[in-house]
């Protein structure tokens, strides 16, 4: 048991199918990406995602999410991407006491803030997820005012990765790579909750100044975090959980696993390493239950438990 009994967490950050293009790889890239990632699969005891799952084809799959979700006591799993912002509303309403899910299109697109409105008031979705090295536009630029007015009039979260994108051959450079691209931004939109995941993925000093001047910025704990070991310094989640909570509070941590399908399914693994982290750095209880499931439920607008208001 990671929790006290009547503490259940919320997960900021899942995605359900879609896809992200890179560009053409050669296959030099292609066979790399596979050896890294089958050493990844062996380290952390996860199915070959080649394999079949044993899957009867009947299963419907936010059903097996549920499913996942009752089996390891998670309330709440937000899912970030789909393959449109329509089929992320239906699957979500497969059970919205579980499920609740982002917007996800192109701050480029020429509607990007009619399409925003249009999720959030008529499909129910709570926030908003971008890819920073996958937009080629500045944050700042002129055109985008009237959707971070309406973010910030809404106070929606907007949660961006910034940093190493995609797996091994991935990307590494880019205009808008850094986390502190979305500076300008977020001064100016002090309404705005920004949250960052996985620590900064490799931008985790850029990410702490970020925090410093800004304190509508958010770190979301997600993922394996292996960018740790391709830094020139020792890094580790003992580090970034010491070192992150005591610069801004665990009031501005929010955990998220980045579960993203079959046959893997819900990381537990992950959730299981955090919590261990913060237990062995004797956090206070009230801070870990800020860190998984408190801090969320408040963005996301989630009530919480009524066991948990009761005690």
């Amino acid at each position: 048991m990671l929790f006290r009994q009547h503490f259940k967490p919320v997960d900021i950050h899942g995605h359900l199918p879609y896809s992200l293009y890179f560009g053409k790889n050669d296959k030099t890239f292609s066979d790399y990406n596979q050896e890294r990632s089958d050493r990844m699969n062996l380290t952390w005891d996860f199915p070959d995602p080649r394999d079949a799952d044993g899957d009867d084809g009947e299963t419907p799959l936010m059903t097996k999410w549920e499913n996942e979700l009752n089996k390891y006591g998670i309330d709440v799993l937000n899912f970030l991407t789909a393959e449109s912002n329509d089929r992320m509303a239906a699957f979500i309403q497969a059970n919205p006491a579980k499920f609740t899910g982002f917007a996800y299109h192109p701050l480029e697109r020429e509607d990007a803030y009619e399409e925003l409105k249009r999720a959030v008031e008529e499909l129910g979705l709570r926030g908003y997820k971008l890819f920073g090295p996958l937009t080629d536009i500045d944050f700042h630029d002129p055109s985008l005012k009237k959707l971070w007015t309406y973010l910030a009039d809404k106070r929606l979260p907007v949660l961006i990765h910034f940093g190493l994108l995609g797996r091994a051959g991935g990307i590494v450079s880019h205009r808008n790579i850094n986390p502190l691209s979305i500076y300008r931004v977020a001064r100016e939109y002090a309404d705005i909750p920004f949250i960052i995941p996985h620590f900064g993925a490799g931008y985790y000093q850029e990410l702490l100044q970020l925090c410093w001047s800004c304190p509508n910025v958010y770190i979301d704990t997600s993922g394996s975090n292996q960018w740790m070991r391709w830094m020139p310094y020792p890094l580790d989640l003992e580090i970034l959980f010491r070192k992150t909570s005591e610069l801004i509070g665990a009031e501005r941590i929010i955990f998220g696993t980045d579960s993203n399908g079959f046959p893997r399914g819900y990381v537990y693994r992950y959730l299981q390493e955090q919590v261990r982290t913060c237990r062995e750095i004797n956090m206070r209880e009230e801070d870990i239950e800020k860190i998984f499931g408190n801090n969320a439920r408040t963005l996301l607008k989630i009530a919480r438990p009524q066991k948990e208001v009761n005690t």
